[in-house]
């Protein structure tokens, strides 16, 4: 008898792909892709890896040769509406957001940082490239890793935004590129970049942290997750209902799943409809799942790719859903910004906190990063909830040097139950050099989004225990306690006017200039090079007839 083996070798590598379906109450649907690879490597001890299966070369490149520990990237265009869609699976700011972690080995850390923005404005087709230290600030509290270690020194964390950045198919392309499959095959075929850009709301990510391999954490893996989050509005017109399907969304329908794909599935979130009362699914399936999302149980409908029978007779699956009515809820946490004031000189930048739970209170962490040319006046910094001053518990503020680095301002706030918190503080425009302008210095100057980050109060108790198998888009933030679970609110993006010069002036004195040069200068070479000579005046008409009639007769002419 051949001798059996004791185990089986396990893969070094895996990959994982999910798409979350939800219907939000407003009527719109909220799709989130989840795209896995776990790679039973180690980049930090300098090993140099050269055979690369499922995960992409050049984002391993990147972690080895700049030291990276944790990497965060996303690109987003459109702002997440969160009392009309709730709380998204994983949020980003409009624009671009960058968020690095380096490891302890690298001296140099702003060079690095440099040299890496770089690098990815190259592999994402970005405006990367952009991020200097006018725009980058260092966090002394929020952006804790999401990976495994608990890092304190925050001197090798990195964190910039480009909020005007604009979100095109020129990064998709090399972002589907990094999946093993890339968008021949699996979950990938349904992202048409005519059908997401045409959408309410787009955001895709890049994460790149280390994680644990099983409960005691004896082994770790390096996870690349990406993600792509877009919210459709499908309203039909004239037809007095909603109704939506993945070709209707995506203009394809799926015919099988990634072959490298260890796992492949749908769900769809049927929670707050769980006898079909608000809208109906088909085809059926008679798969349910419950997982912890945002504080509370959901149930979802599941659809496994791997197994044949889900895409029937036809080898083709279609899912559609028809809306029968929707209910509108709010959000336990939200926020909003914007900027008061009237003129050019001076300013007032408002942040609300919203505080929705009935009787609990939680403290929010509270980041702010203003460029320099908004010259803040940090004694007029005031914070109130329900009319009363409400101290922060701890402020790190760091002021900003022109043309060098932005203000960076973190406060711990306590939000009382049911009430708005509001965060105000004044500033002062600055006037830039004529050659710090922008092309159109009209349209204003854009001002990153705060984050907010907070422990808020859960629902149900939460899973501590993160390396037991539930699926990706509950699994992304860990989770400490039973209690509360993490989440993140970003704000809206400013736009503030600064003085701005009458760039048409130099223009109507350049032409004038040119004009007047133009004329004299012209003039005076005409005269100068023209050659003069002296013509005789031509006969007259008569006097060319008779001449014509001299010659005819043999005259000589007059």
């Amino acid at each position: 008898m051949m001798p059996v083996p004791s185990s089986v070798p396990q893969p070094k590598d895996d990959f994982q792909e999910e798409l979350v379906i939800r219907p939000l109450h407003s009527g719109d649907i909220y799709a989130s892709f989840q795209f896995r690879t776990l790679w039973e490597t180690d980049f930090m001890r300098g090993n140099k890896v050269s055979h690369y299966r499922l995960f992409p070369k050049s984002l391993g490149q990147v972690i080895s040769k700049f030291s990276v520990r944790e990497l965060h990237i996303s690109f987003t265009q459109g702002y997440w509406r969160t009392m009309q869609w709730g709380q998204p699976f994983l949020p980003s700011p409009p624009g671009a957001e960058l968020w690095v972690w380096f490891q302890d080995s690298v001296t140099d850390v702003d060079g690095t940082w440099k040299e890496l923005t770089n690098v990815l404005s190259g592999i994402f087709c970005a405006s990367l490239n952009f991020i200097d230290s006018t725009n980058t600030v260092q966090p002394s509290a929020s952006f804790k890793p999401l990976g495994i270690g608990n890092v304190t020194d925050h001197r090798f964390l990195r964190y910039a935004t480009l909020p005007r950045e604009i979100v095109c198919t020129e990064n998709l392309t090399p972002w589907k590129k990094l999946l093993p499959c890339g968008s021949k095959a699996g979950l990938a075929v349904l992202l048409k970049s005519e059908k997401l850009f045409h959408s309410s709301f787009h955001s895709q990510a890049v994460h790149i942290r280390p994680v644990c391999q099983d409960w005691q954490c004896k082994t770790t893996s390096w996870e690349l997750r990406q993600t792509l989050n877009v919210v459709f509005d499908l309203h039909t017109p004239g037809q007095g209902k909603l109704e939506w399907s993945l070709f209707k969304m995506f203009s394809r329908t799926l015919t099988e799943a990634c072959p490298l794909a260890s796992s492949s599935k749908i769900y769809i979130d049927i929670t707050d409809d769980p006898q079909g009362e608000q809208f109906e699914v088909s085809p059926a399936t008679h798969l349910l799942s419950q997982a912890m999302v945002l504080g509370d149980r959901r149930t979802f409908s599941v659809y496994d790719l791997t197994q044949q029978i889900t895409f029937g007779t036809v080898r083709s699956l279609n899912l559609l859903i028809r809306w029968k009515s929707r209910d509108m809820l709010r959000p336990l946490l939200h926020a909003e910004r914007y900027v008061a004031g009237y003129g050019l000189q001076t300013g007032e930048i408002h942040t609300l906190m919203y505080n929705n739970h009935p009787y609990r209170s939680f403290p929010v962490l509270l980041l702010d990063s203003v460029p320099w040319y908004l010259r803040l006046y940090i004694h007029t910094l005031t914070v109130t909830s329900k009319g009363k001053d409400n101290k922060p518990s701890y402020i790190h503020y760091q002021p900003s040097k022109d043309r060098v680095r932005p203000h960076l301002l973190e406060m711990l706030v306590q939000l009382p139950p049911n009430s708005v918190t509001e965060v105000t503080v004044q500033f002062e425009r600055a006037l830039l050099k004529w050659t710090e302008y922008t092309p159109d210095p009209n349209h204003g100057f854009y001002v990153g989004s705060s984050v907010i980050s907070s422990l808020v109060p859960s629902i149900v108790a939460m899973d501590t225990n993160s390396t037991r198998e539930q699926p990706l888009f509950s699994s992304f933030f860990p989770c400490k306690e039973e209690s509360s679970y993490f989440m993140r609110v970003y704000t809206e993006p400013l736009l503030v006017n600064l003085p701005t010069p009458d760039f048409s002036m130099p223009y109507n004195v350049i032409c004038l200039t040119c004009t007047v040069v133009a004329v004299g200068y012209g003039s005076l070479y005409n005269l100068l090079t023209r050659s003069f000579q002296i013509e005789e005046p031509s006969p007259g008409l008569a006097k060319r007839i008779a001449n014509i009639i001299r010659k005819m007769r043999g005259v000589p002419p007059l």
